[in-house]
């Protein structure tokens, strides 16, 4: 199978550490990877250097041949945009937006004149219609993370980033997101990259890729 996503000797120190050490791996298109460490491993570092949210110090990574590091930063972020889907576990959601301005907002970036009818079904795909005018503040966890879903697959990705989806959720809650992610990856044929320390989420993925202390191993 083609590899959409390819790191060659990734490396990326923070002042005296060195968190991440001549990393190489690739993902097949259709593929769900999951990176499984402790905390501190750097599985997060590595996921902003896959999906080009920071620069590595040494190496290379590619997205679907091409170098993301020689891309502008304008160029990398519409790509970005365009072709990745992040849903992080902080959910990261504009305070000041409802769930369903939520879910528009990357799509009224990619310059979509009525986004609307795509948000709300999304919304309604992952169980929140009723709580669509509503703001983060009155969401619980497990909604807001599933108003970060529906807008990671906002714009069509066809990769999709998931950095510890459940880490902030009850167990109960846990299992229902971590089901709905699974369910809309198959559905759509999307490749994935989750990372995690839950051995039962990661094992929910194609292949397992086990980090410690910045090597594969």
């Amino acid at each position: 199978m083609t590899a959409i996503l390819t790191a060659r000797n990734l490396s990326k120190t923070y002042g005296a550490t060195r968190v991440l050490h001549g990393l190489d791996m690739s993902i097949a298109a259709g593929e769900s990877v999951a990176i499984l460490g402790q905390s501190g491993s750097g599985k997060t570092t590595l996921l902003s250097l896959l999906a080009g949210l920071e620069s590595p110090d040494g190496g290379q990574v590619f997205f679907d041949g091409q170098d993301l590091g020689g891309i502008k930063a304008d160029a990398l972020a519409r790509l970005r945009g365009k072709s990745m889907g992040i849903i992080f576990q902080e959910y990261h959601l504009v305070p000041s937006l409802t769930a369903r301005e939520n879910v528009t907002l990357p799509l009224e970036i990619q310059g979509d004149k009525q986004p609307g009818p795509k948000a709300d079904a999304l919304l309604e795909r992952v169980g929140l219609a009723a709580r669509a005018r509503h703001y983060p503040h009155q969401l619980s966890g497990g909604e807001q993370q599933r108003v970060a879903i529906a807008r990671a697959l906002a714009a069509d990705p066809r990769l999709l980033f998931a950095d510890e989806p459940t880490g902030n959720l009850d167990e109960s809650t846990a299992e229902e997101v971590e089901s709905l992610i699974f369910s809309l990856i198959a559905e759509q044929g999307l490749t994935a990259l989750v990372v995690t320390h839950n051995q039962a989420l990661a094992a929910r993925c194609s292949r397992i890729l086990t980090l410690h202390l910045g090597r594969f191993g």
